[in-house]
């Protein structure tokens, strides 16, 4: 029988993928490719492309004498129609049919053509466009063509754009660069930012005071510079590449781009891509080239549970009230990363129906402001009024501890309660002490916290006072406190003891129950102890003496194992009253400057770090233009580039002629073996059974082969039909 012909649902089916290739080749030729590449300026004046201006003045010069004489003719056929001569209307006739256009001439198609003429008759608006295919103008046209209608031409204003002075109104106080002198832009520590722009254009001088904001907030931070469009051969260098190679600017002039610090190659410039403002700008160069921080907005109902509830209670919190609602400033972020140990960083945007509460809760009036929140209880620091740089920095230096500081690993050498022998009143200073207020974080140990400072502020008063020091026996009994302080030999502190639980178990021994390590289920009992350090001037001498390497690596090792400054502890058992407390501090300095009290140089268990490295700051090192939201715009970046590459139809179309030809030659295969059954074994699966068969088969066709060998001739390798074997009895004799 012959083959059966396949149906169209299968024929289709095979033939889907070039099917589908065609179709695409011919939707990306027809509707795609005409949107990307639409007729040029030098396609209206109807001449070659880059030609000269010259020529380009003597087409629009042919063009305005056709229309001239066009709308002559046209008069003067009206004129003769309405004096109704005939033999003159049959001469005009003809001569308007010979010497003139056949149509009267289009205003929408006159205005393309005088906006092509003023485009490329000027230098620098021809160059921008033969280079790059830069029309920044081309928003007259447009609306200029939206109104066209019903309009003559006589009606026109003329001409449609408006040439910019020799000289340009762009800024030109920030460092132009040159092709000689973007070779000295790499050895440079600090990264770049360069914008590319024209000194015909006048968007890139209605960014110019744009451009001065920004770079006046990067100053400290990056180095800008300029780059104009007639620098060919750099501008060139640093534009975006199309799938052919060719130049151009995908949002257009003003450019920007950034050159990271050690960045020798075109591959890792980072280009901004977005909305020309400031706040976006600054934004994107310090988050991606920077790699600074983001600092987050917060309103008043998210500002407590968000802010406070996630940040560590050591930090003291900077707020800024803001009414623009911009990003942060770079030296802001800056200061968020360098102080990040010591301070959460938040906004707010200010609205005047919440004046009445922020003014009750931190004391703001107005925006802009900066808020600076310290111990509980403690009044917040108010600055109104922007700031700076350095104005910020020294109020960040003041005011980054909170009034009774954190004894912490990153603040213990500067606060001087370490037992390697670091002190804040110097190395020269054999006695010192460090009051340390410990608990587990809550109301309990925030109020102890709120009476040291008040404690210090007491003990504080004698020095602004010093006749009523002398006559009230009171402040002559704090006097040993008195000195010390001014001799920066007495530091307030306090300490987590959840967190902190071997140090704070060190120092408390069987007392820290209550005070240490995690809550128990019981009351948190806060405690006050102070420790007096002395330093070991021994110990001290032999560090400083010359000895033999493996002298010198065993005094390390010794070292290491204990303190160098002996420590004597003294645990606070009275009532949290301001006046005891001083008095007992007092007591205990008194005795530690004039006793010799006995000490103890055991080895101090380490403060345990308080926050973890943020994940900003690891990506900052490693990769810090790497990452992967900018790989993605990359890689989404370099598809897009070849959506306008005008080979890509042809591709599709080779593509579906090779899989239609290889699929037909298939098939034209399968056909023909069909149509040759005998030739081709069968098709048919075989069942399981027989696939189980054929082994056994098998081998008892080899075994049978292999027992004819040593049979005898005579003997038959088959039963003969009919033959059966005679059963044998069970008896010999039978």
């Amino acid at each position: 029988m012959p083959p059966s012909s396949p149906s169209m649902a299968s024929t289709l089916r095979a033939y889907a993928l070039p099917l589908i290739l065609f179709a695409f080749a011919m939707l990306y030729q027809l509707l795609l490719i005409p949107n990307y590449f639409p007729p040029s300026h030098y396609d209206v004046l109807k001449i070659d492309t880059y030609s000269p201006v010259d020529k380009v003045r003597d087409s629009y010069h042919t063009l305005q004498s056709n229309w001239y004489f066009s709308i002559s003719s046209l008069s003067c056929f009206l004129k003769l129609l309405a004096l109704k001569v005939i033999g003159n209307l049959v001469t005009c006739i003809l001569c308007t049919l010979r010497n003139s256009s056949p149509q009267v001439p289009d205003t929408c198609q006159f205005l393309k053509i005088q906006y092509a003429y003023e485009l490329l008759t000027n230098p620098s608006w021809k160059r921008d466009y033969d280079l790059f295919g830069i029309d920044d103008q081309l928003h007259i046209l447009e609306n200029a063509s939206k109104n066209c209608a019903g309009k003559r031409i006589s009606e026109l204003d003329l001409p449609l754009l408006d040439v910019p002075p020799p000289s340009g109104p762009i800024d030109h106080s920030h460092k132009v660069i040159t092709a000689l002198d973007f070779q000295s832009i790499f050895p440079v520590t600090k990264p770049w930012l360069i914008q590319l722009y024209s000194s015909g254009s006048k968007r890139c001088a209605q960014f110019s005071e744009s451009w001065n904001k920004i770079a006046s907030l990067l100053h400290p931070f990056a180095n800008t510079g300029m780059v104009e469009l007639g620098e060919v051969q750099l501008a060139v260098y640093l534009a975006d590449k199309r799938s052919t190679g060719k130049p151009y600017f995908r949002n257009g002039i003003p450019y920007l781009l950034a050159i990271p610090p050690g960045c020798r190659d075109v591959k890792c410039f980072s280009r901004f891509d977005g909305e020309l403002t400031v706040d976006k700008v600054t934004n994107w160069f310090a988050t991606t080239v920077l790699a600074l921080p983001q600092i987050n907005y917060y309103s008043k109902e998210s500002l407590v549970p968000k802010l406070f509830g996630k940040s560590s209670h050591h930090k003291v919190k900077v707020i800024f009230f803001t009414k623009s609602g911009e990003r942060a400033a770079p030296f802001i972020r800056q200061a968020a990363k360098d102080y990040w140990d010591y301070a959460s960083f938040a906004f707010i945007l200010w609205r005047e129906e919440e004046s009445s509460y922020w003014m009750g809760a931190f004391g703001v009036e107005s925006a802009p402001a900066v808020v600076f929140l310290k111990d509980p209880g403690v009044k917040p620091v108010v600055h109104h009024g922007s700031v700076d740089n350095s104005f910020f920095l020294k109020m960040m230096e003041n005011n980054k501890q909170q009034e009774l500081p954190q004894l912490r690993s990153v603040t213990s050498m500067e606060l001087g309660c370490d037992p390697h022998g670091y002190s804040r009143a110097g190395y020269d200073t054999i006695i010192w002490y460090c009051a340390i207020a410990v608990g587990r974080p809550g109301l309990a140990l925030n109020k102890m916290r709120e009476v040291y400072p008040q404690t210090m502020c007491r003990v504080k008063e004698t020095l602004s006072k010093p006749n009523e020091a002398d006559a009230s026996s009171d402040n002559q009994t704090l006097a040993p406190a008195v000195e010390v302080i001014k001799r920066k030999r007495l530091t307030f502190a306090w300490l987590d003891g959840e967190k902190q639980k071997d140090f704070c178990r060190f120092y408390l021994g069987p007392a820290s129950e209550q005070t240490c390590g995690q809550h128990t289920g019981v009351d948190d009992i806060p405690q006050l102890f102070i420790i007096r350090y002395l330093r070991n001037s021994s110990a001290m001498d032999t560090k400083t003496q010359e000895k033999p390497t493996w002298k010198s690596l065993l005094m390390k090792d010794l070292e290491g194992e204990h303190d160098q400054a002996g420590q004597f502890v003294a645990r606070y058992k009275g009532a949290s009253d301001i006046s005891e407390i001083s008095q007992w501090i007092a007591s205990i300095i008194k005795d530690g400057d004039t006793r010799e009290l006995p000490f103890f140089t055991l080895r101090t268990p380490a403060l345990v770090p308080d926050d973890k490295d943020p994940g900003w700051s690891r990506t900052a090192q490693k990769v810090p233009l790497e990452n992967l939201k900018q790989r993605i715009q990359g890689v989404v970046r370099g598809l897009l580039v070849y959506q306008e590459d005008p080979r890509i139809g042809p591709f599709l179309l080779l593509g579906a002629l090779i899989s239609m030809g290889s699929i037909w030659f298939r098939r034209n295969q399968a056909q023909t073996s069909e149509s040759n059954p005998q030739s081709q074994p069968s098709s048919e699966e075989p069942s399981q059974d027989e696939r189980n068969q054929r082994p056994r088969d098998g081998l008892r066709r080899r075994q049978t082969k292999d027992s004819t060998k040593n049979q005898h001739p005579s003997m038959t390798d088959s039963e003969p039909k009919g033959a059966y074997q005679i059963p044998l009895s069970d008896s010999e004799s039978e």
